[in-house]
């Protein structure tokens, strides 16, 4: 992999990610559209060591009768911190791990990052048909 020039940082890789933090309780009402969003999701640049800080939006029907607990949610995108993910990855992983801790085949996963180089980036994964 290319190294960018001027200084490098150290990261974790993907397998720091820690998806046995995601928990969930019951909830019936398969109808009910849920939405979570935080602004405070970080990870790193594989690139460059630096961090990638970026809203993440949560979008949702559960009918898998589940409903993911929000202080499990906060530890799971804590263990993204050190690993070094690009955007695009990272929205495809909080996506396959939610899929699989819910149940559910209604959910998108929506990343924005902050401005980087010039450059916006908002990658979706999923949907809510």
């Amino acid at each position: 992999m290319p190294k960018p020039d001027g200084k490098y940082f150290i990261f974790d890789d993907e397998g720091s990610i820690n998806a046995n933090f995601l928990e969930t309780f019951s909830f019936d009402s398969s109808d009910q559209y849920i939405k979570t969003e935080t602004n405070e999701f970080s990870a790193v640049c594989p690139f460059s060591g630096l961090p990638d800080i970026a809203n993440v939006k949560i979008e949702y029907y559960p009918e898998g009768g589940k409903c993911i607990e929000l202080k499990s949610l906060k530890y799971y995108f804590v263990s993204f911190r050190n690993v070094g993910i690009y955007q695009e990855g990272v929205t495809k992983r909080i996506y396959d791990d939610l899929k699989h801790a819910l149940k559910t085949s209604k959910l998108k996963v929506t990343t924005i990052y902050n401005t980087r180089g010039g450059f916006d980036t908002t990658c979706s994964e999923g949907e809510l048909k």
